[in-house]
C-alpha cells in the first residue's frame, strides 16, 4: 500500500505553510520527516492522514484520493499518533487503547475475544500492561504517549503515521518504541526531532525547510554537514559506521574555537534539533 502527496500546498491564516510538496511512501518503508520548528512537519502529517485537505494538490492512498474515502475505511488502513491527544473522559489506560478497535465495531460486529487479544498485545508491546487499570488522568506524559502508540497498534493499520512520537519519553523508551515500530510489518511515516534517530531507523528521510521539500533520500545522502548547516543553522560532524549509519555530532561555537578533534571536543546531541 502506498501513500502519496502530489504537489500539495496548505495555508493557515493567510500564511502558506506547505508549498508544492511531493513524495511517495512505498509499502513497508520507514520514511522520516525532519526539519526545524515551523517547517511544516505537523501540517504535512495532517494532510497525509486526511485530517486536513490541501489547498492545492492531492493526497492519494493506494492511488485513490484520501478525501473521497470514508473515515472508517481510512482508519482501517491508516493510523495517526499525534503530538498531543488528550481527553476529558474518565477512562482507564486500557480503555484508551480499546479506542483503536472502533473502526471494526458495529451493530453486526460487537466487541469480541479477538478484540481483547489485540488490545492485550498492544499493551504488552509498549510495556503498559501493568498499568492497564490506571486512570488516564493519573498517568505521566510519557505513559500517555506510549498508550497512544498502543492505541494505534490496536487499530491494526497498514500505514502508521507518527508525529514526533518520542516527545515526553526518556531515552530508553524513545529507542525502544522506534525499534518496536521498525519491527512491525508496517509502512511508517514519522516526523522526528532527533536526527540520529532518523539516521538509525529510517529507510529514507524527507527534509522540510520553510514549507518546501529540501531533500529526499537515504539518510547518508540527505544528512550531510552542508544540508544540516543550511537547514538547521548548526555546524556538525558526521561519521558513518561500517553499516553506513550516520552518527551526527552538533558543535557549539565554543567548541569550534577549541583544539581539533584529536584533543577532544564538547558536543551537543542531536536531541531536539
Amino acid at each position: 500500500m502506498t501513500l502519496s502527496a502530489e504537489r500539495v500546498s496548505w495555508a493557515a491564516g493567510g500564511t502558506e505553510i506547505l508549498k508544492d510538496v511531493s513524495l511517495t511512501v512505498e509499502t513497508g518503508e520507514f520514511l522520516g520527516i525532519i526539519g526545524p520548528n515551523g517547517s511544516g512537519k505537523t501540517s504535512l502529517m495532517s494532510l497525509l492522514a486526511g485530517i486536513r485537505a490541501p489547498k492545492s494538490g492531492s493526497v492519494l492512498l493506494d492511488g485513490a484520493p484520501i478525501g473521497l474515502l470514508g473515515r472508517r475505511a481510512v482508519a482501517r488502513r491508516l493510523a495517526l499518533v499525534e503530538q498531543q491527544a488528550e481527553t476529558g473522559e474518565r477512562i482507564t489506560a486500557r480503555q484508551a487503547v480499546e479506542l483503536g478497535r472502533t473502526p471494526y465495531l458495529g451493530a453486526l460486529s460487537p466487541w469480541s475475544p479477538e478484540d481483547d487479544r489485540i488490545v492485550d498485545g498492544a499493551l504488552e508491546d509498549v510495556d503498559m500492561a501493568y498499568l492497564a487499570g490506571r486512570s488516564w488522568h493519573t498517568l505521566s506524559g510519557g505513559e500517555r504517549q506510549r498508550l497512544h502508540i498502543a492505541r494505534a497498534l490496536a487499530q491494526q493499520p497498514e500505514i502508521l503515521l507518527l508525529d514526533e512520537p518520542t516527545n515526553h519519553l526518556d531515552i530508553g523508551h524513545q529507542i525502544g518504541l522506534l525499534d518496536l515500530v521498525r519491527q512491525q510489518e508496517l509502512t511508517v511515516v514519522a516526523a522526528l526531532h532527533d536526527l540520529n534517530h532518523a539516521a538509525l531507523f529510517c529507510d529514507r528521510i524527507a527534509v522540510l525547510q520553510e514549507g518546501r521539500l529540501a531533500g529526499l533520500g537515504e539518510p547518508r545522502e540527505v544528512l550531510t554537514e552542508e544540508r544540516i548547516r543550511t537547514v538547521f543553522g548548526f555546524d556538525v560532524e558526521i561519521e558513518q559506521d561500517d553499516g553506513g549509519i550516520c552518527n551526527i555530532r552538533f558543535l557549539t561555537r565554543r567548541t569550534q574555537k577549541r583544539a581539533p578533534r584529536a584533543q577532544g571536543r564538547r558536543t551537543l546531541s542531536a536531541m531536539g534539533a
